[in-house]
Protein backbone atom coordinates (compact mmCIF):
# COMPACT_ATOMS: atom_id res chain seq x y z
CA UNK A 1 0.00 0.00 0.00
CA UNK A 2 1.37 3.40 -0.99
CA UNK A 3 1.92 6.03 1.69
CA UNK A 4 -0.15 9.22 1.59
CA UNK A 5 2.57 11.30 -0.11
CA UNK A 6 3.12 8.70 -2.84
CA UNK A 7 -0.63 8.47 -3.41
CA UNK A 8 -0.90 12.27 -3.65
CA UNK A 9 2.02 12.40 -6.12
CA UNK A 10 0.47 9.63 -8.20
CA UNK A 11 -2.90 11.37 -8.31
CA UNK A 12 -1.27 14.66 -9.28
CA UNK A 13 0.57 12.96 -12.15
CA UNK A 14 -2.73 11.35 -13.19
CA UNK A 15 -4.47 14.73 -13.25
CA UNK A 16 -1.68 16.33 -15.29
CA UNK A 17 -1.72 13.38 -17.71
CA UNK A 18 -5.47 13.72 -18.17
CA UNK A 19 -5.38 17.51 -18.65
CA UNK A 20 -2.57 17.26 -21.21
CA UNK A 21 -3.78 14.20 -23.15
CA UNK A 22 -6.92 16.05 -24.27
CA UNK A 23 -9.10 18.93 -23.18
CA UNK A 24 -11.08 18.14 -20.03
CA UNK A 25 -14.79 17.45 -20.28
CA UNK A 26 -17.33 19.27 -18.10
CA UNK A 27 -17.46 16.38 -15.63
CA UNK A 28 -13.73 16.67 -14.89
CA UNK A 29 -14.00 20.47 -14.61
CA UNK A 30 -16.91 20.08 -12.18
CA UNK A 31 -14.91 17.60 -10.09
CA UNK A 32 -11.89 19.91 -9.90
CA UNK A 33 -14.12 22.88 -9.02
CA UNK A 34 -15.32 21.24 -5.78
CA UNK A 35 -11.92 20.14 -4.45
CA UNK A 36 -11.32 21.40 -0.93
CA UNK A 37 -7.78 22.68 -0.49
CA UNK A 38 -6.56 21.70 2.97
CA UNK A 39 -3.37 23.79 2.95
CA UNK A 40 -4.24 26.90 0.90
CA UNK A 41 -1.09 28.81 1.91
CA UNK A 42 1.34 26.10 0.77
CA UNK A 43 2.91 26.41 -2.71
CA UNK A 44 0.74 23.59 -4.06
CA UNK A 45 -2.32 24.81 -2.16
CA UNK A 46 -2.02 28.14 -3.95
CA UNK A 47 -1.75 26.36 -7.30
CA UNK A 48 -4.76 24.17 -6.52
CA UNK A 49 -6.77 27.31 -5.81
CA UNK A 50 -5.70 28.87 -9.13
CA UNK A 51 -6.63 25.67 -10.98
CA UNK A 52 -10.02 25.53 -9.24
CA UNK A 53 -10.67 29.18 -10.14
CA UNK A 54 -9.74 28.48 -13.77
CA UNK A 55 -12.15 25.53 -13.98
CA UNK A 56 -14.96 27.86 -12.94
CA UNK A 57 -13.97 30.63 -15.37
CA UNK A 58 -14.09 28.65 -18.62
CA UNK A 59 -16.49 26.22 -20.28
CA UNK A 60 -15.42 22.86 -21.64
CA UNK A 61 -15.94 24.20 -25.18
CA UNK A 62 -13.68 27.19 -24.54
CA UNK A 63 -10.99 24.92 -23.13
CA UNK A 64 -11.34 22.57 -26.11
CA UNK A 65 -10.64 25.49 -28.46
CA UNK A 66 -7.68 26.55 -26.33
CA UNK A 67 -6.30 23.00 -26.28
CA UNK A 68 -6.56 22.90 -30.08
CA UNK A 69 -4.59 26.15 -30.43
CA UNK A 70 -1.95 25.21 -27.87
CA UNK A 71 -1.22 21.59 -28.80
CA UNK A 72 -2.68 20.75 -32.22
CA UNK A 73 -3.09 23.78 -34.51
CA UNK A 74 -3.24 23.51 -38.29
CA UNK A 75 0.25 22.05 -38.68
CA UNK A 76 1.20 22.09 -35.00
CA UNK A 77 0.15 23.97 -31.92
CA UNK A 78 1.87 26.80 -30.13
CA UNK A 79 3.69 24.25 -27.94
CA UNK A 80 5.28 20.93 -28.80
CA UNK A 81 4.69 18.76 -25.71
CA UNK A 82 7.39 16.17 -26.49
CA UNK A 83 10.57 15.37 -24.60
CA UNK A 84 12.63 14.92 -27.76
CA UNK A 85 11.58 18.31 -29.08
CA UNK A 86 12.40 20.08 -25.82
CA UNK A 87 15.78 18.39 -25.51
CA UNK A 88 16.98 18.43 -29.13
CA UNK A 89 14.70 20.78 -31.09
CA UNK A 90 13.45 17.85 -33.19
CA UNK A 91 10.85 15.10 -32.86
CA UNK A 92 11.69 11.39 -32.76
CA UNK A 93 15.27 11.86 -31.53
CA UNK A 94 17.54 10.04 -29.08
CA UNK A 95 15.52 10.99 -25.95
CA UNK A 96 12.56 9.08 -27.42
CA UNK A 97 14.72 6.03 -28.16
CA UNK A 98 16.05 6.07 -24.59
CA UNK A 99 12.51 6.42 -23.24
CA UNK A 100 11.34 3.46 -25.32
CA UNK A 101 14.12 1.34 -23.83
CA UNK A 102 12.95 2.07 -20.28
CA UNK A 103 9.30 1.60 -21.24
CA UNK A 104 10.16 -1.83 -22.64
CA UNK A 105 11.97 -2.68 -19.40
CA UNK A 106 8.78 -1.73 -17.54
CA UNK A 107 6.70 -3.91 -19.86
CA UNK A 108 4.92 -0.89 -21.36
CA UNK A 109 4.39 -0.45 -25.08
CA UNK A 110 2.64 2.03 -27.29
CA UNK A 111 -0.98 1.18 -28.02
CA UNK A 112 -1.93 0.73 -31.68
CA UNK A 113 -4.69 3.35 -31.43
CA UNK A 114 -2.33 6.02 -30.05
CA UNK A 115 -1.14 8.65 -32.50
CA UNK A 116 1.25 10.46 -30.14
CA UNK A 117 4.85 9.36 -29.59
CA UNK A 118 5.65 8.01 -26.14
CA UNK A 119 7.56 11.15 -25.14
CA UNK A 120 4.37 13.25 -25.03
CA UNK A 121 4.20 14.95 -21.64
CA UNK A 122 0.84 13.33 -20.85
CA UNK A 123 2.20 9.84 -21.51
CA UNK A 124 5.26 10.43 -19.35
CA UNK A 125 3.13 11.77 -16.49
CA UNK A 126 0.99 8.66 -16.79
CA UNK A 127 4.07 6.41 -16.61
CA UNK A 128 5.13 8.20 -13.42
CA UNK A 129 1.66 7.48 -12.01
CA UNK A 130 1.99 3.80 -12.90
CA UNK A 131 5.47 3.46 -11.41
CA UNK A 132 4.49 5.21 -8.18
CA UNK A 133 1.53 2.87 -7.71
CA UNK A 134 3.34 -0.32 -8.74
CA UNK A 135 3.49 -3.18 -6.26
CA UNK A 136 7.03 -3.98 -5.19
CA UNK A 137 10.06 -2.33 -6.77
CA UNK A 138 9.76 -1.71 -10.51
CA UNK A 139 12.80 -2.39 -12.73
CA UNK A 140 12.89 1.35 -13.40
CA UNK A 141 12.07 3.32 -10.26
CA UNK A 142 10.14 6.59 -10.20
CA UNK A 143 13.35 8.41 -9.27
CA UNK A 144 15.26 6.88 -12.19
CA UNK A 145 12.45 7.53 -14.67
CA UNK A 146 12.04 11.12 -13.54
CA UNK A 147 15.77 11.89 -13.67
CA UNK A 148 16.25 10.34 -17.12
CA UNK A 149 13.07 11.31 -18.90
CA UNK A 150 11.34 14.26 -17.23
CA UNK A 151 13.88 16.31 -15.29
CA UNK A 152 15.80 17.47 -18.41
CA UNK A 153 12.81 19.27 -19.89
CA UNK A 154 9.42 19.09 -18.17
CA UNK A 155 9.70 22.11 -15.87
CA UNK A 156 10.61 24.24 -18.89
CA UNK A 157 7.57 22.85 -20.75
CA UNK A 158 5.22 23.82 -17.92
CA UNK A 159 6.83 27.26 -17.65
CA UNK A 160 6.30 27.72 -21.40
CA UNK A 161 2.69 26.60 -21.01
CA UNK A 162 2.10 29.10 -18.23
CA UNK A 163 3.34 31.91 -20.53
CA UNK A 164 1.88 30.72 -23.85
CA UNK A 165 0.07 33.38 -25.86
CA UNK A 166 -3.03 31.21 -26.32
CA UNK A 167 -3.15 29.93 -22.72
CA UNK A 168 -5.99 31.01 -20.49
CA UNK A 169 -7.22 27.92 -18.62
CA UNK A 170 -3.94 26.17 -19.44
CA UNK A 171 -1.98 29.04 -17.90
CA UNK A 172 -3.21 27.72 -14.52
CA UNK A 173 -2.31 24.15 -15.58
CA UNK A 174 1.18 25.35 -16.53
CA UNK A 175 1.69 27.08 -13.20
CA UNK A 176 0.31 24.07 -11.32
CA UNK A 177 2.63 21.72 -13.22
CA UNK A 178 5.65 24.02 -12.77
CA UNK A 179 5.31 24.15 -9.01
CA UNK A 180 4.56 20.44 -8.68
CA UNK A 181 7.50 19.39 -10.85
CA UNK A 182 9.87 21.80 -9.17
CA UNK A 183 8.90 20.13 -5.89
CA UNK A 184 9.45 16.72 -7.53
CA UNK A 185 12.87 17.86 -8.74
CA UNK A 186 13.80 18.78 -5.17
CA UNK A 187 12.43 15.48 -3.87
CA UNK A 188 14.18 13.43 -6.55
CA UNK A 189 17.64 14.95 -6.84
Amino acid sequence: MADENTLWRSQTYALLARLLASAPDQNLLDNIAVIEVTEPESPMGQQWQKLITATKAFTADQIQDEYQQLFIGVTHGELMPYGSYYQTGFLMEEPLANLRTDLARLGLERQDDTAEPEDHVAAQCDVMRLILMAEGTPVVTADEFFKRHLKPWVVRFFQDLSHADNAQFYRAVGQFGSVFLELETGLIS
